[in-house]
């Protein structure tokens, strides 16, 4: 059983070896590689969670026969494995049911780049979820923003280009912050992995050395994390990024990229500065704020759009909101509650995306809701499938949307009256906001031209996106109905951050 401790390792360098191998493969040889791929990172990521599970503790994993500075380590226990599980089956989905997409918009003789950015990205984020040394994370986190940025770019309309140049200097800017932090944390530490950084902080908290350089210091990390995720009024980017990539990269994009950015963030709010540690109240009470003015400004912005993509990537700015509410509520039913929801959107935004294109395919490829009425009697699959995520997002119960919503108002009770009244507000305007475009929506793509009878499309080419849609589907049922056992796993590893 101890066999398992190594999962973990050779998941990261294993996406790397597979890279290196999409490389010197044709494109039609570097898909079928990737999506073997990333099925054994699933097996792998639930083999660790697994042995997590039975071992009841985190484990830490030396690479090499020496302890840091020179060695380097990752930690994991049930979070990271559950964490780590997730996204390895969402980027196998989201590559297999986007497949179709890829070839149709990626020039031929960049496929196999394509899969190569493709591994890569699922190295960082693998090890975003495992490392347990604060500069190995800023330096997956840049490898995670590069290829971000080349699988928006490799589909070649200009519209793209201008879209990874927005991406690009925003998340360039989140990454200096970022770094600057680093470098001031281990001015005044000392060390770079985070349970030693944890102990030397403790140490200043008690003496009281360095309270506002650590705030300053608190706040350029949380903030370079916070523009990286897209918070509010850091978004601006969202709507191109995610509307003009292929259905694929944007899945890709949405429902995992900025989650790993913000599970590194609060790894190291947990594991390195303390939640009890005074100096991160500031940041927290401001990502809050900010979090739930992003909740009500990308709702708004949905509703104004004409176009679906859009309208679902100002939807991911409002639920990257609902995240940051959970981690400025804080406590453990806060973060068990943001990271929940961090889970369901990684879930529900590729259903989403990818479903939304099937929609599009049956009408002209047009994103613009008048050519999309009537798709889902067209195309009856992508209709199913996006009207699951899409009672998901408003929170219908059995969808784990429902569930989100329901523990944020849970976490938000015991608060300050200012802080529970505030989330409760939120909660209920965001509902009706999500419901007036989603359902506008569904009724649209539900509802045919006056005296016109629409044909189906042919249910075989669409085959690879309908299965991959209903297992996301049936990941966010399971995380609504089953949330108990889930939120137990991320209590339980929330514990164990510490």
């Amino acid at each position: 059983m101890d066999f398992f401790r190594n999962f973990p390792f050779i998941s990261i360098v294993f996406s790397l070896f597979s890279a290196v191998v999409c490389s010197l493969l044709p494109g039609k040889a570097a898909r079928i590689w990737t999506i073997a791929a990333e099925a054994i990172l699933a097996l792998l990521s639930a083999g660790t969670l697994l042995y997590t599970v039975i071992l009841g503790e985190s484990v830490t994993y030396r690479m090499g026969h020496f302890g840091a500075p020179w060695g380097n380590e990752i930690r994991f226990g049930m979070l990271e494995a559950l964490t780590a599980l997730v996204f390895a089956l969402v980027l196998l989905l989201s590559v297999t049911g986007g497949a179709r997409y890829v070839i149709r918009d990626v020039p031929p003789k960049k496929i196999n780049l394509y899969y190569l950015l493709i591994n890569l990205l699922g190295a960082a984020l693998l090890a975003l979820v495992y490392t347990n040394d604060i500069f190995t994370g800023y330096v997956f986190l840049e490898i995670l923003t590069l290829t971000s940025g080349g699988i928006l770019m490799i589909r070649e309309i200009g519209r793209t280009t201008l879209a990874a140049t927005r991406y690009m200097i925003l998340n360039l800017l989140g990454s200096g912050l970022f770094l600057l932090g680093i470098i001031l944390f281990y001015d005044v530490t000392g060390h770079l992995l985070m349970p030693d950084m944890h102990e030397a902080l403790l140490e200043l908290g008690k003496s009281g050395e360095y309270a506002l350089p650590l705030s300053v210091t608190t706040g350029l990390v949380c903030g370079g994390l916070a523009i990286k995720s897209g918070l509010f009024p850091f978004h601006t980017w969202m709507p191109d990024t995610y509307g003009f990539a292929t259905p694929t990269s944007s899945a890709i994009l949405s429902g995992l990229v900025s989650k790993g950015y913000i599970f590194l963030l609060i790894k190291i709010m947990t594991r390195v500065i303390g939640l009890d540690n005074p100096i991160l109240t500031v940041a927290r009470n401001i990502l809050f704020l900010f979090g739930l003015l992003g909740i009500v400004a990308g709702s708004v912005l949905a509703i104004r759009q004409n176009s679906v993509m859009r309208m679902i990537s100002y939807s991911s700015a409002a639920q990257i909101g609902y995240i940051y509410m959970g981690i400025g509520l804080g406590g453990t039913a806060g973060f068990a509650a943001a990271i929940f929801h961090l889970l369901t959107h990684a879930v529900t935004k590729p259903l989403l995306f990818l479903s939304a294109a099937s929609l599009m395919e049956v009408s002209g490829d047009s994103p613009v809701f008048h050519d999309l009425q009537g798709a889902a009697h067209r195309n009856r699959g992508a209709g199913f499938l996006f009207t699951v995520g899409a009672m998901s997002m408003i929170g219908i119960p059995i969808f784990a949307g429902f569930t989100s919503k329901l523990l944020f108002s849970l976490a938000a009770i015991g608060h300050l009256p200012f802080k529970t009244f505030s989330v409760l507000v939120i909660l209920a305007v965001s509902t009706i906001l999500n419901t007036l475009y989603f359902i506008r929506t569904m009724i649209r793509i539900y509802t045919s031209p006056e005296g016109k009878k629409e044909d189906r499309t042919p249910f075989g080419p669409q085959l690879s996106c309908v299965l991959s849609g209903s297992v996301m589907a049936a990941m966010n049922v399971i995380l609504g109905l089953q949330s108990q056992p889930v939120l137990a796993l991320i209590e339980r590893g929330l514990a164990l951050f510490s």
